[in-house]
């Protein structure tokens, strides 16, 4: 098979698809690998390195797309990308269709057969979005941290406070991947943590194995009780493949301090709090009824290097199984890969996203 990795396009984005390590164990089983000049420079790795494991570099995204059976990506395709997908090729990635209609459109239009990293479900997990949680879980509490810094607008309250004063207070909704690793690098700076979660078990687990940490059964009325003291509060909501549900309506902030920051992990689902829509690393924040909102939608592309070698770390061997044996026969020998087609053929084939878009879907195969 032919498999493409083009240069990210995202704003500050210096992730990439494939690692040189890849790129040589792909060669090595037959495959041609084309990696798009520079493509990834960002985190790290040279074109000669690429060339080295058998890669061949080529000139311009047109080239990538236009030779490849298997174009494999870190982030969804953007505008200019769209017109290069053609049908029959197959597009591995992170897509989050069910925070952007046009782009569902726009692969339906294509033909391309979509699949997504993060509706990949293997035993109630999401293996291939796991390791970009966990990077964005500990990167909001960094982030959150450092805009409540007076100099950066906000309360001025360090979060783990000193001997004789009152520690900063740390609210995550959610107790999945992302805010485990948020909770754990709060509880490291010795913040007041809270983990609102619904199942009882997982608090139960949360409540023995992280002792520092306090959970709260996640609903309006006790959301509601908590805000008015909380200084950093960090949605990491997720419904595999869907949109994130609005737990935080903008009435709610209002109860927040002035200066308090609000880290919206779940803005590329489209946002767990009603005031929340995507920012970059250029221009990471803006202020909504006085709460700092930072709602980068590819957080883990700050830490380009370490994200790439995780991502790529989970997603090899979704990479080798396809290449080796193409779409039907890998899904027939792992069908984990089938729930991660959200289109093919110019149909939708994932029931959230036709829901989050109003869209018919019918069956990957």
């Amino acid at each position: 098979m032919i498999i493409g990795v083009p240069k990210e396009i995202k704003v500050q984005e210096y992730r990439v698809g494939l690692v040189p390590a890849s790129a040589f164990l792909l060669t090595r089983r037959g495959h041609t690998v084309l990696i798009q000049t520079s493509a990834g420079t960002g985190s790290g790795y040279s074109d000669e390195e690429y060339v080295q494991a058998g890669a061949e570099i080529v000139g311009s995204a047109g080239d990538v797309y236009g030779r490849s059976e298997m174009v494999v990506k870190v982030k969804e395709p953007l505008e200019a990308e769209y017109g290069l997908l053609r049908k029959g090729q197959i597009l591995f990635t992170y897509l989050h269709l069910a925070a952007s209609k046009p782009l569902t459109e726009a692969l339906l239009k294509s033909g391309v057969t979509g699949v997504a990293y993060e509706t990949i479900l293997v035993n109630n997990r999401l293996p291939l979005l796991e390791p970009m949680s966990e990077i964005a879980g500990r990167m909001s509490v960094t982030m959150g941290a450092y805009y409540l810094a007076k100099y950066n607008g906000g309360n001025g309250v360090l979060l783990g406070g000193v001997p004789g004063v009152m520690l900063g207070k740390v609210v995550v909704i959610g107790g999945g991947t992302s805010g485990v690793h948020a909770a754990r690098m709060a509880v490291g700076l010795g913040a007041d943590v809270t983990i609102l979660e619904v199942d009882l078990d997982k608090m139960r687990f949360l409540d023995m194995t992280m002792q520092q940490a306090n959970t709260l059964y996640s609903n309006e009325a006790n959301l509601l009780e908590i805000l008015p003291s909380v200084d950093l509060l960090i949605g990491a909501v997720l419904v595999p493949g869907a949109k994130a549900p609005k737990l935080v309506t903008r009435e709610m902030l209002r109860k927040m301090k002035p200066g308090s920051v609000l880290v919206d992990i779940a803005i590329d689902q489209g946002g767990c709090a009603e005031t929340s829509h995507a920012t970059t690393h250029t221009d990471p924040i803006y202020v909504e009824e006085d709460v700092i909102h930072y709602c980068v939608a590819n957080m883990p592309g700050a830490y380009a290097r370490t994200a790439t070698q995780a991502l790529t770390n989970a997603t090899y061997r979704y990479v080798e199984l396809l290449a080796n044996l193409g779409l039907e026969a890998a899904c027939a020998k792992q069908p984990s890969l089938t729930g991660g087609i959200n289109t093919r053929d110019g149909r939708l084939t994932h029931a959230a996203v036709g829901e989050a878009h109003g869209l018919e879907h019918s069956s990957a195969f």
